[in-house]
């Protein structure tokens, strides 16, 4: 008989909510009828979002890279219920070659998107873990889930990616040392690396680079709908035998330089 995790129980922390996948998640998420905080540094999209969905959706500025702002989160979180989930969604997209006839690649493009990619996703793992640790063990000892996002850039960065690919390709390495380091604990750690998504974040690519980078998904050929991401944050948090993996959601897709 399986053991069913105890994530209902309480309170679920979205990160990067305001659009895209976060979005997706938090409105998948809000139909279980958990109490959700919804953060993002888009204060008033978040708080629409947050409006949309009702009492109990409640919108947080929040600054991943600043401890001050996840812990007012988690804090917040525990006001409606224990914190039981987090799904991490926030970051930033990066584009430029390491030399190109621009220049060179710029240090400080380069330190913000690990800034925020990275040492955000880790900053949102150890302020979240150390909540969970406090709660009560639910069924199967489970005391919490953390998902957090990487990409296929982790594993096949294009030119032009390699702030981007180094920033997520650390996220799916912190993914197995957390789920090892959490479990005695009852805490499970899982990540999720995109393929291409109708998001925000490709909104403004040209034609050209949308189709070649729906030429490369074998099946099926399209961009992925955040619909989807949301749906197996949704699963993961459920089984809890999903531990210490990076889950791929590209249709079989394979990234050329």
């Amino acid at each position: 008989m399986s053991v069913r995790s105890s994530w209902t129980s309480g309170s679920v922390l979205v990160t990067g909510a305001a659009s895209g996948l976060g979005s997706a998640t938090a409105r998948r998420l809000h139909r279980d009828g958990v109490p959700l905080v919804l953060g993002d540094v888009q204060r008033e999209s978040v708080e629409s979002l947050a409006s949309e969905l009702g009492a109990s959706a409640l919108a947080v500025s929040m600054d991943v890279t600043r401890p001050e702002d996840v812990e007012a989160a988690i804090s917040s979180a525990q006001e409606m219920a224990p914190l039981r989930s987090v799904v991490h969604c926030a970051g930033v997209l990066a584009a430029a070659r390491l030399v190109s006839r621009r220049g060179i690649h710029d240090l400080d493009l380069f330190r913000r998107t690990i800034e925020v990619n990275l040492t955000g996703s880790f900053n949102v793992l150890r302020l979240a873990s150390a909540a969970m640790q406090q709660n009560e063990m639910g069924p199967g000892e489970e005391r919490g889930v953390v998902v957090l996002t990487a990409s296929v850039a982790a594993l096949e960065g294009q030119i032009g990616q390699i702030a981007y690919a180094a920033s997520k390709g650390g996220v799916a390495s912190m993914v197995l040392p957390a789920a090892r380091e959490l479990g005695k604990w009852g805490i499970r750690v899982v990540g999720v690396a995109p393929g291409a998504f109708s998001t925000p974040m490709l909104a403004g690519a040209p034609d050209p680079v949308m189709e070649s980078i729906m030429s490369q998904t074998v099946f099926p050929k399209r961009l992925g709908d955040p619909d989807e991401f949301a749906e197996i944050c949704r699963h993961i948090l459920d089984n809890q035998m999903l531990n210490g993996n990076v889950i791929r959601l590209d249709g079989a897709m394979r990234m050329p330089p």
